[in-house]
């Protein structure tokens, strides 16, 4: 059933305003028709709701909700990928793909070797169609939530950020002794009851096409972060997102 994202200021009395883009989506790419349902998201309180198309006007859809149902789409493990800017394709399907997988948000990161230096002026179209991105991936993946792509920051910033998070991992291609894996055993080991009873919130660092720096390394390490290998094979800045993203939700998601 085709989802939809709506705000709280959206619901009034059991019924929905649906309104923008989703107009078109609903009345030309899905060719609803009055009667038929729909599934709409409540974005801001994360809840779901069957509901019933009342009416089809120009500038708006009037819903009315049938039923709230439950769903367990969301995890208690919150993922935030640091990721250096990479070509656009890439970054499209790293934003995409790690939606689908659960990711809570993304920060693009300028870092040393990026080939990518976006002018301050295409910083904000960026993230804007990187955010839309996100937000048709969490559509089809039947997300609860719609994760954020933040603004553009400078690597050391992330460090401004580091007690916001319970750990923050980097992949290393020259790191060749402490693995994810392990990395994993210990978090698990740190956290034992917060996995089970709270949220969990984990960063990964990932570089660009060129891979970290050195020096950035070593600040990173200098200051907190730990830092893994992947294995003895080098993977491609857009596989990592998703080989990390995955092993991790698999090993530390708490499920039903």
């Amino acid at each position: 059933m085709p989802k939809f994202f709506i705000k709280q200021n959206q619901i009034e009395n059991n019924q929905i305003k649906i309104i923008g883009n989703d107009i078109n989506h609903i009345k030309n790419v899905l060719r609803a028709k009055v009667g038929e349902e729909i599934e709409i998201c409540n974005s801001d309180l994360q809840e779901n709701y069957i509901c019933k198309i009342k009416t089809i006007e120009k500038e708006k859809i009037n819903l009315e909700i049938i039923e709230k149902i439950s769903s367990i789409s969301e995890s208690n493990i919150k993922v935030t990928i640091f990721q250096g800017i990479p070509k656009a394709d890439k970054m499209e399907l790293i934003i995409q793909k790690s939606v689908e997988l659960g990711v809570y948000d993304i920060t693009p990161v300028e870092m040393k070797r990026c080939v990518v230096k976006l002018q301050e002026k295409d910083k904000i179209k960026k993230v804007e169609r990187w955010q839309k991105i996100s937000e048709v991936a969490a559509k089809q993946s039947g997300r609860d939530y719609i994760p954020k792509v933040n603004n553009c920051i400078r690597l050391k910033e992330i460090l401004n950020q580091r007690s916001e998070y319970d750990e923050i991992i980097l992949a290393y291609e020259k790191e060749k002794e402490n693995t994810l894996k392990q990395e994993i055993s210990q978090i698990k080991q740190k956290f034992n009851s917060k996995l089970k009873a709270e949220e969990l919130k984990i960063g990964i660092i990932i570089g660009p096409e060129g891979g970290i720096d050195e020096e950035e390394e070593k600040m990173l390490r200098e200051n907190g972060i730990r830092v893994i290998t992947l294995g003895n094979r080098i993977l491609r800045t857009e596989t990592v997102a998703l080989n990390m993203l995955s092993i991790i939700m698999y090993e530390l998601e708490e499920r039903s």
